[in-house]
């Protein structure tokens, strides 16, 4: 279990100075996916009201050595027709950070292209800005080595 995770709030990431989510929804869209742990897989599990074994078979894909979401059109599993998340609540953590993701820290490539494609960034912030913000939010929730599981 992350630390994110054990200190139940799981938008904490999300909720940054730097960045304020739109909802655009244009995060889900993709032919990749996330990993999802086996706590969340529990989570989701409890949250769409089905067993474990069934999460896996209908709405994931299951790899030697992690589980996936399935993306189906161009996009993940859970993402409605109404252009919302359908786990929203209990979203695995690599979906919950996004776009702040480790990745952009000492890759200023990385930041200018998920910044280009994610409105939530404020429009006065600076790459500067977000990687010294994610550095201590990371440091803060317990995370080294620019890592989050």
């Amino acid at each position: 279990m992350n630390k994110t995770e054990k200190n139940g709030n799981p938008n904490k990431i999300a909720t940054a100075p730097v960045f304020k989510c739109q909802m655009c929804g244009h995060c889900c869209h993709g032919e990749s996916t996330v990993s999802m742990t086996e706590t969340e897989q529990k989570a989701i599990s409890a949250a769409l009201g089905i067993p474990v074994a069934e999460l896996l078979q209908k709405y994931c894909v299951v790899l030697k050595n992690r589980v996936e979401m399935k993306t189906i059109d161009g996009h993940c599993i859970f993402y409605g027709e109404d252009g919302r998340c359908q786990i929203h609540e209990v979203k695995p953590f690599p979906c919950r950070q996004w776009p702040l993701h480790p990745s952009i820290l000492g890759d200023s490539a990385a930041w200018e292209a998920i910044s280009r494609d994610c409105p939530g960034f404020r429009k006065d912030i600076t790459y500067d800005d977000v990687c010294d913000w994610l550095k201590g939010a990371l440091k803060k929730e317990g995370f080294s080595g620019g890592t989050t599981r």
